[in-house]
């Protein structure tokens, strides 16, 4: 990462992680297009593309960079290395730096794409870089108490569950209680770094 841009990339077996481009834009279309009914509670299925045009595309792109430089978030796009199929997203959001070195993930592959093993390949790459590149010290997940698919998915790469966050997330109307899955550097076998102060960056 330099001044101007964010391009850390990540490679799998089977996967390619890396900052969104315009370039991606009908990839990225069609892994959206052409998802199925939601599968599950926690699977937002189809989504309205209307207003989702290549313009529209260009300043999401633009906006993950800004928050990638302030250290805000670091959003990959998922992609299948063989085709650059757009199979979902992965992100990593700044908690807080410091002592702590704190970040929560997120991720999502399309449901066309789930049950193939995609999601645990993609999360692990992110917890690595996470920890490696990214030098946060805990990556914690929240999910919902009943969403079985993301806790499988958690407990795969390493995640251990540390507890229930109360009223944790306002989610359709009220707040929602969820579970806390964390990972330590240790818990994937990586080294313990100590933490890169603010004024050291």
């Amino acid at each position: 990462m330099n001044a101007n841009s964010w391009n850390l990339t990540l490679s799998t077996a089977r996967l390619i992680l890396r900052p969104q481009q315009p370039s991606d834009y009908e990839s990225w279309y069609q892994g959206f297009a052409n998802r199925l009914p939601p599968q599950h509670k926690y699977d937002e299925g189809l989504v309205d593309l209307a207003r989702c045009d290549l313009q529209w595309f260009s300043e999401l792109c633009q906006r993950h960079q800004k928050r990638a430089l302030l250290d805000r978030d670091y959003i990959f796009g998922v992609f299948l290395r063989e085709t650059n199929q757009h199979l979902g997203n992965i992100d990593l959001s700044t908690i807080r730096r410091e002592e702590n070195q704190w970040a929560i993930l997120g991720y999502s592959i399309h449901n066309q794409y789930q049950r193939q093993g995609f999601g645990k390949e993609a999360v692990k790459a992110a917890l690595i870089a996470g920890f490696e590149t990214l030098n946060y010290h805990r990556i914690e997940a929240a999910i919902n108490l009943d969403n079985e698919p993301s806790i499988a998915l958690a407990k795969s790469v390493g995640m251990q569950k540390e507890c229930m966050r109360s009223g944790f997330y306002y989610e359709n109307e009220q707040w929602v209680d969820h579970f806390i899955y964390v990972a330590l550097p240790s818990d994937l076998g990586l080294i313990e770094k100590p933490p890169v102060m603010t004024d050291d960056i």
